[in-house]
């Protein structure tokens, strides 16, 4: 902050220019953080605008609600994975090898995002109460289907890939087999008594989930 001599002589502070996108980004990492930790019930805007270094105000200013800052977070954390699910080169790449390559992503992706599982667990819990009144998630979400749907009608067509594939249904094969033993983490080592956050069952768990997606997408054989 820097100093002007007033007309009495003394020195007067000159205010900085206010970074609006700072200040928008800043809340919005915030709330990442704070709904991922505690929920939309259980998040709390003072805490936001604190760890934001701002004000109560500005989130209400930029925001217009603690439930619209909300889909914000939701809107952020899905469209970031659909930029780097786009930044996959596979339209080279032979149908089988860039499937997998996909599945490798999602699932690497979901283990390096604990603050997305939160969110994505949190917002099952609440049936997409809030994820509903995001017009830009379904835009965001369609392009993965369509990459999908590309490679599995050139695997169809030259014989690499089964002919039944659903993309749809396929990319959900995906996300499950990424992102179930992360969610149920804690319940299911409590009850298996089995510690699944453990680098080498983790590794173990990506090897097998490959290899049964691989399976899958192969050509039945002849009876």
């Amino acid at each position: 902050m820097t100093q002007q001599v007033g007309q009495d002589g003394g020195a007067t502070r000159r205010r900085r220019p206010r970074d609006a996108a700072g200040t928008r980004e800043a809340l919005l990492q915030a709330a990442v953080v704070e709904f991922s930790r505690n929920g939309f019930a259980g998040a709390r805007i003072e805490r936001i605008v604190k760890r934001a270094g701002t004000t109560v105000r500005m989130v209400y200013h930029y925001y217009g609600s603690k439930s619209a800052l909300y889909v914000a977070v939701l809107e952020h954390v899905m469209a970031g994975l659909r930029r780097e699910e786009l930044k996959l080169d596979l339209a080279a790449e032979p149908p089988l090898a860039g499937l997998l390559q996909l599945f490798d992503f999602i699932h690497d992706h979901f283990e390096a995002s604990p603050q997305l599982i939160s969110l994505l667990t949190g917002e099952n819990l609440l049936r997409a109460r809030f994820l509903k009144q995001s017009a830009a998630i379904p835009s965001i979400s369609s392009p993965v289907i369509g990459l999908i749907r590309t490679l599995v009608a050139r695997g169809t067509a030259d014989g690499s890939l089964r002919r039944d594939i659903d993309p749809l249904r396929l990319y959900v094969m995906m996300v499950a087999l990424s992102y179930f033993h992360l969610s149920n983490v804690h319940t299911l080592s409590a009850i298996f008594h089995q510690d699944l956050t453990l680098p080498d069952w983790r590794e173990a768990h990506r090897a097998d989930a490959r290899r049964m997606m691989e399976a899958y997408l192969r050509p039945e054989l002849p009876a």
